[in-house]
């Protein structure tokens, strides 16, 4: 399906990020659903930006299967059609902040179950509340993001890093089991993005490190990021599936 027949699902679109990957997909012609938790006023902003024709913010805390459920209803409601396509995008707070961040003897696994709840749990749920819409279109899109820190744990997020593994691992195996009905999932993996909410309290210093350290010699804005998000949406990836695309200008490269 070209993008601008689609209607997106990106989660934690209100800011950072998701909010970079709505903002793609309007731009291609796409409705899309401004999933929000917290951030009512930014998702709300957005939503005049890209237009009433082309935008609504539902609030839902992903990791609740009800809410979900209901902001897919909501969706269909809203733009009379079925959501097939998702960004799992949403995950719990967290701060790119190497010098705070608890070191391996002192993480709590508090912390671990608040990621995998984020980002795994949640990812579960919007896949799941996807599948009998993606069925009635005979076909779907969903897309998770990653992130390069598992191939280069050049700052070791514990928590974070793990929930992401993980969601790499489910990405996969939702692939194998759901691409005989036409749904393929994939994961777009950036490394430290220029900038974002979760990255401002990373030192400028750390960006020039890691912008000398990539072929590009630069650090991978959210907009350079989310137009790869839209490769994986597009007709042109109707045969990629189960696929891990690193954004990075060239950090990792495997």
């Amino acid at each position: 399906m070209e993008l601008s027949e689609q209607i997106v699902l990106v989660t934690g679109a209100g800011r950072g990020v998701g909010r970079a990957i709505a903002r793609a997909f309007a731009r291609q012609g796409a409705r899309v659903v401004v999933n929000y938790l917290h951030s009512k006023e930014a998702a709300e902003e957005l939503v005049r930006e890209l237009g009433p024709d082309k935008a609504v913010a539902l609030a839902a805390d992903v990791v609740d299967p009800e809410q979900v459920a209901a902001m897919f209803a909501a969706g269909r409601e809203r733009f009379g059609g079925e959501i097939g396509t998702v960004v799992n995008n949403a995950l719990a707070d967290f701060s790119f902040d190497g010098d705070a961040r608890p070191a391996a003897a002192a993480i709590r696994w508090e912390r671990f179950r608040d990621q995998f709840d984020g980002s795994v749990r949640g990812a579960v749920n919007t896949m799941q509340a996807a599948l009998a819409g993606m069925h009635a279109l005979g076909g779907g899109r969903i897309v998770n993001i990653g992130t390069n820190l598992f191939q280069n744990p050049v700052v070791p997020y514990h928590d974070y890093t793990a929930a992401k593994a993980a969601l790499l691992s489910l990405t996969r195996t939702y692939a194998a089991d759901l691409g005989r009905e036409g749904i393929t999932v994939n994961m777009v993996s950036g490394g430290l993005l220029r900038t974002t909410d979760a990255s401002a309290a990373t030192p400028e210093a750390v960006f020039d490190q890691i912008a000398a350290a990539t072929p590009l010699r630069r650090v991978t804005t959210p907009e350079e990021f989310a137009d790869a998000v839209l490769f994986f949406a597009s007709p042109w990836a109707r045969s990629v599936t189960g696929q891990n695309l690193v954004v990075d200008g060239g950090l990792v490269m495997n």
